[in-house]
């Protein structure tokens, strides 16, 4: 799984860490080693895509588990995009495609798929010296003819246009830069930060000044960026990473209505986020290697009024159909509540508050002793707050920090 030990406070003020021996990773495991063993090793990285919810009461520990699981999908090879609903205007599908494109860093991408050019060529990266680019290289070296031209664009051609998964658009623009990286064909700066420019939706470029370049796009939309989306995650793919994942929490900020909250969703802007995660789920059997985890808090599906089950075409698609008394891992919908209930027993609830008190390096957050691990255990069936922040709350108290 995970060696490493990073410690940093996610959106909900929580502890969030990726080591195994991290406070949530006592008794998650049980997830997470099941996705990490059915869609990231498997049904993503062979191509399938899978659209995931998580739930639960606050301080259920939603936040750390999207950070564990992102962390998990990039040590399997995945490139990671994390980020909040709090940051991101989530009715608009576009403005979502635009954050998850900055993430992937595309550019990395087809830096890596330009290598893959020139070992098909039959050469080797390694003995292009640095700072020089493939055709210069070719050059220096007496092969730059027109064979060795034809055989770049060809390689292109085939990479890209040729590829059914790939918008056409996209694909030329992932052509023509990476040719820029290969020294030819040539691609003036100016060129090259317009069409970067138009990838991230940026509505100043001049579509003439495209139709220069020989290329005819549209602007990017939110009715189009699913299928830009689409063929991100292909170039991904080809430039050797699993698939693409991606985490987004604080999804509950759609029914907020406190004045401190950074963005303010009206009924309208709302509704239209619901309608494209719902346009998402049907779009999703389109793509490939791409899973998407949602997480929020109980009341965004408890809320009458504004929350999941008021807008009834998402509702109808995400909820689980059979509901049974134990926990399924295989689940859409997953309840950290209902996990917590099923596997946090009170020797899991103190090895977690030992994992606390090492990952804070405080030595005044003694570990709980059985006694006080059984009163959250009991406190959490009925209580407002989950067991994680229960323990820590816990803690505090029996250290005299709060």
């Amino acid at each position: 799984m995970v060696s490493d030990v990073r410690e940093s406070s996610g959106p909900g003020g929580g502890i969030v860490s990726d080591s195994p021996g991290a406070p949530l990773s006592c008794g998650i495991e049980f997830l997470t080693d099941f996705w990490e063993e059915k869609y990231l090793r498997e049904y993503v990285k062979n191509g399938g895509s899978k659209i995931k919810f998580i739930t639960g009461r606050p301080g259920s520990g939603k936040t750390h588990f999207l950070c564990l699981m992102t962390s998990i999908a990039a040590k399997e090879n995945y490139k990671t995009v994390w980020f909040s609903a709090r940051g991101i205007w989530m009715h608009d599908f576009k403005e979502v495609y635009v954050e998850i494109l900055h993430q992937s860093d595309l550019l990395d991408c087809l830096e890596l798929l330009g290598r893959q050019v020139i070992r098909d060529m039959g050469f080797d990266y390694s003995e292009i010296p640095a700072g020089m680019k493939f055709f210069d290289y070719l050059s220096e070296n007496g092969m730059g003819d027109a064979m060795n031209k034809r055989e770049i664009r060809t390689l292109l051609k085939q990479m890209f246009l040729d590829n059914p998964m790939l918008d056409n658009n996209f694909a030329l623009a992932c052509s023509m830069l990476t040719g820029s990286i290969l020294g030819y064909p040539i691609l003036e700066d100016t060129s090259r930060d317009m069409l970067l420019a138009w990838l991230e939706g940026d509505r100043t470029v001049k579509l003439s000044q495209l139709r220069s370049l020989g290329f005819y796009p549209s602007r990017i939309t939110k009715f189009n960026a699913r299928h830009m989306l689409r063929s991100l995650a292909e170039v991904i793919r080809l430039s050797g990473f699993s698939g693409l994942f991606i985490a987004v929490d604080d999804l509950e900020i759609l029914i907020s209505r406190s004045s401190l909250e950074p963005v303010h969703y009206t009924k309208m802007k709302r509704e239209d986020t619901y309608e494209s995660i719902r346009q998402l789920i049907d779009d999703i059997d389109s793509m490939r290697n791409i899973m998407f985890v949602y997480g929020f808090d109980r009341e965004l599906m408890d809320h009458e009024n504004a929350g999941l089950k008021a807008y009834q075409a998402l509702w109808m698609r995400i909820q689980n159909e059979i509901v049974g008394e134990r926990f399924n891992r295989f689940a859409d919908m997953v309840d950290l509540d209902l996990l917590a209930a099923q596997e946090y027993t009170p020797d899991v609830i103190m090895a977690m508050s030992e994992s606390i008190a090492h990952v804070k390096k405080n030595i005044t957050a003694a570990p709980l002793d059985l006694e006080s691990a059984r009163e959250i255990a009991a406190q959490a069936r009925t209580g407002a707050v989950g067991i994680p922040r229960l323990i820590q709350i816990a803690m505090e108290e029996v250290s005299g920090d709060v």
